[in-house]
């Protein structure tokens, strides 16, 4: 077991009382996590898989300040997002980076009543939209933004122009606008740096991942899902972050199996991963924020090197690990083609797909879209008073997380002591304004090419300094296969410094190896052997993970067996 863990249960064992228990290592329960942390208290943080592989697993991978939520007149919403947006871009530079954004316009005046429609409630899916209202959306987007921007202004392009630059989106186009947002190229990875931040500044508060915490006869108790030795806890409040889980565990911390109320009504979204040169050069370093025949607005930007395609927006009956199915890949797909119709895109093209339940504010909505993005905080009397987070998405975690925290320290009478608007995160502290030069220093320091500083970069922001670091002093610091930058060091320091329990946690979520399709056969072999010295699993355990991760790939990722043996043949063939 990493000495991280180890400590982490140590502490448990010597003392349970905390002053906040949060329950849910997704983004809402880490961003929380870290606030009351940080405040001084003694905060107890839950997670019954690893941190961030629900829903925070699976979110479009974008930092926005939510444009169409204009048009349902959620103002605040867009205010918020915006700011939240801008100080992501700031805080984790590292992983969040600027989009330019491209909108395909049809027509000039259809949707103008969709703004009327979102501010009545109506339920009815909206038309499709038009220049003009599209253009007073991006003046008020550009509007709540004028006093800080950060990112430039939208523009307005004729058909001539746009095709000009985007010479292969479909000729139905009569204009095109152009504004900007942000992407994450990381998004597990800046949850485990947020969680290793706070540990590293609040020692005294724990987060563990694999544990599950029952409450029987209002006590608490805490067992780690790996050794099985369960822990007494007490706390004066407990922060419900369980996201689409929420209604399953307000019932079992309230006691009341049946009359709870229901809070959370989630949709289900799923996006592809494609490996389409044809297409990724068609975007132009570009977004294209589009709508499909349906009126679901669907997004398609370049993403480490392949392309991103999404989303479905499916209401779901009963929570559990959702995958995306077959009508929602042809879904996405379809709408590709519609865009762009001189590529051809084809089941083939796709290396990965996820999927995740949005966890909404409970709604009667008909249309999906309609249902707000925004976030509330729901208390709920109780043996232990239990504040539930309802709603969020990965944009506004940090502000959410302020707002549950200062509910959470009203209740307890305990005043705030900082703040974290402008709180660096993880490898985004001290990033210079130009990423080379922190990649020529360090392939300079450590005698590595530039190729793999720049992977470390983006991996790591400057904390690439610390892994190199790490990796220097193993003697056999090699690459883990040919053609592949990630190297026995790495995963040795992601083993010992971000608490990884489990073969998938490397590869799904402290690395890109899985979502831009490099995952081949001979790399989990690799990858687990190093696993199973580190963590002490025997021949049986290891073969176990193996078969549980490949398992795992194929029935909630679009990848196959043969997949993986077919990129490890390619690659030792390319090599030879």
């Amino acid at each position: 077991m990493p000495k991280q863990r180890s400590d982490s249960i140590d502490q448990l064992r010597r003392n349970g009382a905390f002053d906040v228990v949060v329950v849910g290592g997704g983004i809402n329960g880490i961003g929380v996590f870290r606030e009351l942390a940080l405040q001084g208290l003694r905060i107890l943080m839950v997670e019954r898989n690893d941190f961030c592989s629900g829903c925070s697993a699976a979110p479009s991978r974008m930092i926005h300040g939510g444009l169409r939520y204009l048009e349902n007149g959620e103002f605040g919403l867009v205010r918020e997002s915006l700011r939240e947006r801008d100080a992501l871009l700031h805080n984790a530079p590292h992983f969040v980076r600027p989009l330019p954004t491209v909108i395909p316009i049809a027509s000039r005046f259809s949707g103008l009543l969709n703004g009327a429609a979102g501010f009545l409630g109506l339920g009815s899916k909206p038309a499709r939209r038009g220049a003009l209202p599209i253009k007073i959306g991006l003046v008020l987007y550009d509007w709540v933004t004028r006093t800080r921007r950060r990112l430039p202004g939208h523009s307005f392009q004729g058909a001539e122009a746009t095709f000009g630059h985007w010479p292969d989106l479909t000729r139905s186009l009569k204009f095109s606008a152009t504004y900007h947002d942000a992407w994450i190229s990381h998004p597990e990875r800046l949850g485990v740096e947020l969680v290793t931040d706070t540990m590293r500044l609040a020692p005294d508060s724990v987060a563990l991942n694999y544990a599950e915490i029952r409450m029987q006869c209002s006590a608490l108790s805490v067992t780690d899902k790996e050794t099985g030795e369960s822990f007494p806890v007490t706390c004066r409040t407990i922060v419900n972050a369980t996201g689409a889980w929420l209604n399953e565990a307000i019932r079992e911390f309230s006691g009341d199996s049946k009359g709870a109320e229901t809070l959370v009504s989630g949709t289900k979204g799923s996006h592809i991963i494609l490996d389409n040169p044809a297409l990724l050069k068609a975007l132009r370093g570009h977004m294209v924020f589009f709508e499909n025949v349906d009126g679901r607005v669907c997004i398609v930007f370049p993403y480490l090197g392949k392309v991103l395609a999404g989303s479905t927006d499916i209401r779901v009956d009963s929570v559990e690990r959702v995958r995306c199915e077959p009508e929602e890949k042809d879904y996405i797909l379809q709408s590709l083609r519609l865009t762009f119709p001189r590529i051809d895109v084809s089941d083939d093209d796709v290396v990965f797909s996820f999927s995740g339940i949005r966890p909404l504010p409970k709604s009667d909505h008909s249309f999906t879209g309609r249902i707000t993005r925004g976030h509330f905080v729901h208390r709920l009397e109780g043996a232990i008073p239990q504040f539930c987070m309802v709603g969020g998405k990965w944009t506004t975690f940090r502000a959410f997380a302020e707002q549950a925290a200062d509910e959470v320290m009203a209740e307890l009478r305990h005043d705030r002591k900082t703040g974290t608007l402008d709180l660096p995160i993880g490898g985004g502290a001290d990033f210079p304004a130009n990423p080379q030069d922190l990649i020529r220093s360090l392939a300079a320091r450590y005698a590595i090419s530039t190729d793999r500083a720049a992977y470390l970069v983006d991996a790591y922001g400057t904390r690439a300094d610390a892994v190199l670091a790490f990796c220097a002093g193993r003697n056999n610091d090699e690459p883990l296969a040919p053609a592949t930058m990630m190297t026995t060091g790495e995963v040795l320091f992601l083993i010992r410094q971000e608490a990884v329990v489990r073969l998938s946690d490397v590869i799904l979520r402290r690395s890109a190896l899985a979502i831009t399709g490099t995952i081949s056969s001979d790399l989990i072999t690799a990858i687990a052997s190093i696993a199973a010295d580190e963590l002490g699993w025997d021949a049986a355990r290891m073969q176990q993970e193996t078969n549980a991760f490949v398992n795992e790939l194929n029935n909630f990722y679009s990848v196959s067996p043969e997949m993986l043996e077919q990129r490890s043949l390619e690659r030792n063939t390319k090599c030879d």
